[in-house]
């Protein structure tokens, strides 16, 4: 047990030192050889672990996700525990239920504090936008990292879309039925990743793009 944990544990320092690397000049060009120095250990080692290439992005674009996801329940579950919420958890459909059933937060909260945290507005999602962009234009080139990324698209959109139509059945939204909720989801993501490039490119500070945020939101709620 204790090898499977150090094993698991050295492959996570692997993929920060690949982030490290892929924050501050991108992936073009980086090998095997780099991200070893980087995370100070032999190339035959750091082979070990990973075979290839490949192998090492697939898994520090899967863990970098599912960070930027924990980072987004902690802010739900932030926004659950406070005055007058129940029990919302996370970024799922136990959100959603809940928010239906007023017992937690409602739909329009949800879905800021997760868009929200797909915004740069810290060093540590800074950081974590940075690497994304570098397997963005990566991914462009090469199937598998393609594949990766694309399907996470459809999920987001879907659980986004569930917050819409709750939001829908409960009369908060503007335009009332005639509003598609899938339609809407894609926009909103397609607003953050402009906002987020605009903020990484220094167009606009962090607290703009937020505030640029909640003025679409508005807009979108605008018959609460």
């Amino acid at each position: 047990m204790p090898k499977k944990v150090d094993h698991e544990a050295r492959r996570l320092e692997i993929a920060e030192a690949l982030w490290r690397i892929a924050s501050t000049r991108g992936l073009d060009g980086v090998s095997l050889r780099d991200v070893a120095a980087e995370a100070d250990i032999s190339l035959g080692r750091l082979q070990h672990y990973f075979r290839t290439k490949d192998e090492m992005l697939l898994f520090a674009l899967r863990h970098i996700n599912s960070l930027a996801d924990q980072r987004i329940r902690e802010r739900i579950g932030a926004l659950a525990a406070g005055p007058g919420a129940g029990t919302g958890r996370g970024t799922g459909p136990s959100a959603e239920s809940e928010a239906e059933a007023g017992q937690g937060p409602p739909p329009r909260a949800v879905l800021r504090e997760c868009l929200m945290g797909m915004l740069p507005l810290d060093e540590k999602s800074r950081v974590g936008t940075l690497v994304g962009a570098a397997y963005f234009a990566r991914a462009i080139h090469d199937e598998r990292l393609r594949e990766e990324a694309r399907e996470g698209i459809p999920r987001l959109a879907e659980f986004l879309a569930s917050l819409l139509r709750s939001a829908q059945e409960r009369g908060e939204t503007a335009g009332g039925r005639a509003l598609d909720p899938y339609t809407e989801a894609m926009l909103l993501i397609s607003l953050v990743d402009g906002l987020t490039a605009y903020t990484l490119l220094g167009v606009q500070t962090g607290e703009e793009a937020a505030q640029r945020l909640d003025a679409h939101l508005d807009r979108l709620f605008a018959d609460r």
